[in-house]
């Protein structure tokens, strides 16, 4: 992608509104309890964070993002698994995702497509894979800790039969995900696996969470040789 066409395509969206807190008012209870966990000073500001929550409540999302001056508008389809953007995603996901903000979330106005319908672009925009977006996400994205919902004392492993479909692997990643599916282990020895330190290994933890691809436990015996306190 040039980085002509990105800049064109940024400019031909709407200036932002200003930045607002998240309108939970609108939201199911549970749900809005679940974002003000990562609330700051009042405002949204990780889109992973609104992306596991949409997730784990099953409810479509209309999120405003911030991207430098731009606003960008960000519908999440939890059970189709697909996001709705005014970029193609392949183009989205040029972004530097660190400097993506969320500056308010509020119930999705858009309804879900057809099955004959997911794949292609519509008159208000681009639908994409919401698993393929919430992986950059958690691997490039501002987060670096785990999610709340991931122990930190633990062993994790990708159970068996989870196909990681629509990524492609090779490296040290692949690598790593080879060794998930062998055996479990915890946060400090896949922080010292080849390519990995703590932060990349918490980064991937995310990323397979928010594919249902990891499960942790704490009562395996490697949950208690992690000593990073």
């Amino acid at each position: 992608m040039r980085g002509s066409t990105l800049l064109r395509g940024l400019r031909d969206m709407p200036a932002p509104a200003p930045a607002r807190a998240a309108r939970l008012a609108s939201l199911s209870p549970s749900l809005a309890d679940d974002l003000k966990r990562f609330e700051r000073d009042g405002i949204q500001t990780e889109l992973v964070e609104v992306v596991a929550a949409s997730l784990r409540h099953g409810c479509t999302l209309l999120v405003h993002l911030e991207y430098g001056d731009r606003r960008l508008p960000l519908t999440l389809f939890p059970a189709q698994r697909l996001v709705h953007c005014p970029l193609p995603l392949a183009q989205l996901l040029t972004l530097r995702l660190t400097q993506l903000f969320v500056s308010s979330v509020e119930p999705a106005t858009l309804a879900p497509p057809g099955d004959d319908a997911a794949a292609a672009p519509n008159e208000r925009g681009f639908f994409g894979s919401l698993d393929a977006l919430s992986w950059e996400l958690a691997m490039r994205g501002a987060r670096a800790e785990l999610l709340p919902e991931i122990p930190a004392q633990a062993a994790y492993r990708v159970p068996p039969g989870v196909a990681l479909q629509g990524l492609t692997m090779t490296g040290t990643l692949a690598s790593a995900l080879h060794q998930l599916r062998r055996k479990a282990t915890n946060l400090k020895g896949m922080a010292s696996w080849a390519g990995f330190d703590r932060e990349r290994a918490m980064r991937l933890l995310n990323a397979l969470y928010l594919r249902s691809a990891l499960m942790a436990t704490r009562t395996h015996p490697a949950a208690g040789n992690d000593a990073w306190g």
